[in-house]
Formats: C-alpha cells, structure tokens, sequence
C-alpha cells in the first residue's frame, strides 16, 4: 500500500483535534500539527493547544516548538515536515496532519515557491508602519510597489500584505515575481478529510471555547507577553486584544466581545481558502466512523488500480 498523508482541516473550533486523536488511535500513527498559532510555547492558552493527556495519547509533532522570537514561515514548515515524514512512514503507512491554516497545509501538499529569507530589521520596519499607519497604509504601499499582487491578496488581512512588502523591500522586486505556483510530485497519496459544522453551532463553540479561555487564564497569559507585543506571533487573535485592553483603548469586556467576533471572522475567512480546493472531502464533525470508511473505500480503490 503507498504512504498516505491524511489531511485534517476545517476552521478553528470545529473540533478537529478530538477527530484527529480518533483518527491516529485507529490507524496507530503520529500526528503533524499544522496550526502555526500552536508552534510557540509561550502560546499555549489562547491557541487551544492539545491538553496534556491528549499529547500522551498520541505523539504529535510542531507543537509548541518554537519561542515567539524566533521566526518562521510556510517554506520552512515544508522544508522541515519533508525531512520528517520519510522516518513516519517507515514505521507506519498513515501519517495525520491536522490544522487550520491553510498556507502551511497548502506547502505540504503542493509546496511552496523558492523566496528569499528577509532581513529581520526589514521585518520589523514593516510592522512599524504597520502599527503607526494601519493596515490603510500597508495596502497604499503594497499597491505602489506590487500592483499586481494587490490585485489578488486579501486586502482585509495585515499578515500577508506585511510579507508581500517584506520581499519587496528586501529583494527589489515585486513579491507577485517570485510565486509561480509550480506543484511539486509527493512521493506519497494525499487524503484530504474537512470538518464543518453549522454556522450557528460553529458559533456557539468558538464563543464557549473564548469563555473557557479566559476562566484557564488567557488574561493572565497575554498579560506575561506584553512586553513582547511588537512581535508578529502575538499580532493574533486572543492576545491583540488584551493588548488593546492593558493599553487602556478598550474595557476587559469589550476585549472578550472581540476575541469571540474577531475568532468567528478568522473561522469564516478560513472556510472561504478551502472552498476553492476541490480534493477536500467534507463530513460533519460526528461521522468520524463515515471518515474511517471513506478512507478504507480510498485504500481499496488504489489497491485495485
């Protein structure tokens, strides 16, 4: 039977992580965490990491690996899940990698274009003019110095317009000149299985899951980071808008509203990246035994080819 990389996504608080954890106990394999929000160890609250036991359960991999100091993108997310795969598979024929962001699973399964790394003091004058100009004045600069690529990025999302201005500025040249989209051959099938849920309870979840947050002490936790605040893994939800509330820009209510709201936002611009990719297969959140058979028709189907 070839090597097969089963792809688990869907939108933050659809219930991915318990759905992986079956998968991985029926199929006796590891899992790959493709959250980029749960690489840091500092951020371990608000980014609804695996519990304890969980992670006992089941061995899992990029969680909790990096500090937010260090930097880190989709390329070396590719680079370093390539190099790790080959000893999974030798010991197991299924491999889970589990996550919702869609650019980090995108470079797994189709790789990623050869950028270059940028200079950290390039970095951090972007998210300068980022925090003194907003996110108006990072869209007038890409729009100058990439026309093109202001044409096709999410214009709502600071992250992407910050990186597409770094590689220009680093590079001399438009960020839209060094994405040629060219798939790479994986040496493995890929499966990919997506988790939904209604709006409504998709909702109602991500709102108790930012309750439950707070009462674990995601408070506090922002709180240990604020100092660190200038640094791009804590520009995310969860902790942006506690800084806003110790900054005195807003009351500690109205920071919980926004978590919920900014949460449910970043759920449903997740769901609008995967509506375009056709290979997903969708089940709703409790047919985790509809998936287990959905994966057996797949392996007898390429058994028969």
């Amino acid at each position: 039977m070839e090597n097969i990389l089963i792809v688990l996504l869907g939108p933050t608080g659809v219930g991915k992580t318990d759905i992986s954890i079956g998968l991985a106990k029926h199929y006796n394999c590891d899992i790959i965490s493709a959250d980029s929000r749960q690489f840091f160890h500092e951020m371990k609250i608000g980014t609804a990491v695996p519990t304890d036991t969980q992670l006992q359960e089941i061995k899992h991999h990029f969680i909790r690996f990096l500090s937010v100091n260090d930097y880190y993108s989709s390329s070396l997310f590719e680079r370093d899940v390539m190099s790790m795969l080959p000893g999974l598979f030798e010991r197991n024929s299924f491999v889970i990698i589990c996550g919702g962001s869609g650019m980090y699973i995108d470079a797994v399964c189709n790789g990623t274009d050869d950028i270059p790394d940028v200079d950290p003091e390039v970095r951090q004058k972007i998210f300068i003019k980022y925090k003194e100009e907003g996110i108006e004045g990072l869209r007038i600069a890409l729009k100058l110095l990439d026309p093109d690529y202001y044409t096709k990025v999410d214009l709502k999302n600071p992250k992407r317009i910050m990186r597409a201005l770094e590689i220009c500025e680093s590079t001399g040249r438009p960020y839209s000149s060094f994405l040629k989209k060219q798939k790479r051959k994986r040496d493995f099938e890929i499966l990919k299985i997506g988790i939904k849920r209604t709006r409504k309870d998709l909702y109602d979840r991500i709102n108790q899951r930012v309750s439950d947050m707070i009462d674990e002490g995601l408070e506090e936790e922002a709180k240990s980071l604020y100092n660190l605040r200038h640094l791009n893994a804590l520009n995310s939800v969860g902790y942006r808008e506690f800084f806003e509330y110790f900054d005195g820009k807003i009351s500690r209510d109205q920071a919980i509203e926004l978590i919920k709201r900014n949460t449910r936002r970043f759920a449903k611009r997740q769901m609008t990246w995967w509506s375009k990719d056709l290979e997903i297969k969708w089940f709703e959140a409790d047919q985790e035994d509809e998936i287990i058979n959905f994966i057996s028709a797949y392996i007898n189907s390429q058994t028969d080819n």
